[in-house]
């Protein structure tokens, strides 16, 4: 009997043969091409579907600069990415976002999703730009990173040479496809190694909104679609341990979990594997378009972030700085190209004789949440002593889900509750990832006197943490969730 061929997308209502996908993106892309030379700089706002990837492909294929956009950014966020780029074309399943944007309801032939269209001036971008990403911004403003198509297949290519043995044929996708860790290793990676990627809604897989993460949805869904290989974040995989040393039933058929975004302890990694979690830790950039390093079965040291993939050149600096080289790094929107072929990283980190690379922690004072939001925490802390009760705050929250802070009020006479009034005011300028979830009161203000400042009270970030680890790390326990959050 003939065995029919795997399918090459699978949604919550569609499953697409490889023909049927190639069929959808030469028609789309077609449309795309006869907009030329208007249509520059497209867009994407939407939930994981077939369609989401249809649009990256076709975009590719007519030769337009793809613009995913996160769901997790504010209006204002999503503002400054369109401005910069000069967007004059978008896919958004959801018009009232796309109208607040400044853009006008179309129609396109071959599109699925609702299109979009705006005036706009072309902005110069580096010669090669397939897609533009960004980051969650370590400020309001995120930065955008520009790929090539070359640049993304590269690591795709490294990825299925390192993961040939595993033998994926289903991955499902758990994190928004507009996450270029996932749009490139859940995407690209599985379509070149001919198997089936599975993108439902992240409803569907457990991502409930934009904050909260649902372990037990997320087990079901992967023993529901026989995923092979998944991608986590390290607080979706603490979630996930949780559950499973709860007693919830493991997933059958999961060979693979790739754990990426921001640093995971050794500890979390053993505990997943022993309820049958099979969790390999990795790490990647934005700017060398996602995965740089990778443990895999057979190649494994927990602790590690494994050995560099075969697409790049990693080495350690006399700052202890990790460098990373790889051909066609295309550079920034709107910064100049860069000199050096070595890719500063402003993670500390060492290689052992093996040739496993290992993260020490970041050269400046940037934080990483477990959920791989990169935040600097100045940013948090203007908005706190913008309030009017609070004087100085230092924050913090590396590789924890959500931010804290010590916050020293503007007197004696301010309450509790005044702080955590005014906590909440500047929250609600910051998107969820950078957030203050707990705080602390300091006795006493950040000064030279007591070490915490220099003499032009400028807050020494790594005396104010020895000073108040203790006290900050509690709040963690004390408030603690069965649930994780996104």
């Amino acid at each position: 009997m003939t065995m029919s061929p795997r399918p090459a997308l699978c949604g919550a209502h569609q499953t697409l043969s490889a023909a049927e996908v190639a069929a959808r993106i030469a028609q789309l892309a077609a449309s795309l091409r006869a907009l030329r030379p208007r249509a520059r700089m497209l867009g994407v706002i939407a939930d994981n579907s077939p369609e989401w990837i249809v649009v990256d492909l076709a975009a590719q294929r007519a030769g337009v600069s793809l613009v995913p956009l996160p769901g997790f950014f504010t209006l204002a966020q999503m503002q400054h990415a369109v401005d910069t780029t000069g967007m004059d074309a978008l896919f958004c399943a959801m018009p009232e976002m796309a109208l607040a944007l400044g853009f006008e309801r179309k129609t396109l032939e071959g599109a699925e999703l609702p299109w979009f269209r705006r005036d706009a001036q072309p902005v110069a971008v580096p010669v090669g730009t397939s897609k533009i990403t960004f980051t969650s911004g370590t400020t309001g403003a995120p930065k955008g990173v520009c790929l090539s198509a070359m640049q993304q297949r590269a690591v795709a290519v490294a990825l299925v040479q390192a993961t040939s043995h595993i033998r994926i044929e289903r991955h499902l996708s758990l994190l928004p496809l507009s996450v270029l860790l996932e749009n490139v290793a859940g995407v690209t990676a599985p379509r070149l190694a001919l198997a089936t990627c599975c993108v439902p809604p992240l409803a569907e897989v457990g991502v409930l909104g934009a904050t909260e993460f649902d372990p037990l949805i997320c087990l079901d869904a992967i023993e529901r679609w026989q995923a092979d290989s998944v991608i986590l974040l390290p607080q979706m995989l603490l979630a996930l341990t949780a559950a499973l040393e709860a007693g919830v039933p493991r997933p059958s058929t999961l060979r693979f979990a790739a754990v990426g975004g921001a640093k995971v302890a050794p500890a979390l990694i053993a505990r997943a594997r022993a309820v049958g979690l099979p969790a390999y830790e990795g790490y990647g950039l934005s700017e060398c378009a996602s995965v740089v390093a990778l443990n895999v079965p057979g190649a494994d040291r927990p602790g590690s972030v494994g050995r560099a993939l075969s697409h790049v050149d990693v080495r350690i600096n006399d700052n202890h700085e990790i460098e990373v080289a790889q051909s066609d790094l295309l550079g920034y929107l709107g910064v100049e190209a860069r000199a050096s072929k070595w890719l500063h990283t402003g993670d500390l980190g060492r290689i052992d004789e093996d040739g496993f690379l290992y993260i020490d922690g970041r050269y400046k004072h940037q934080l990483i949440t477990s959920f791989g939001r990169n935040v600097a925490p100045e940013w948090p802390e203007a908005e706190l002593i913008s309030t009017a009760v609070i004087a100085q705050a230092a924050v913090f929250g590396e590789a924890r889900p959500r931010l804290c802070a010590v916050i020293v009020p503007r007197s004696h006479a301010v309450t509790d509750a005044a702080i955590d009034a005014a906590v909440r005011v500047a929250n609600h300028q910051l998107p969820d990832y950078a957030q203050i979830a707990h705080w602390i009161r300091a006795p006493e203000a950040f000064s030279a006197r007591n070490g915490l400042a220099t003499p032009n009270r400028r807050v020494r970030r790594d005396a104010v943490w020895k000073h108040y680890r203790a006290r900050l790390e509690s709040l963690y326990e004390t408030n603690s969730d069965v649930r994780a959050f996104l």
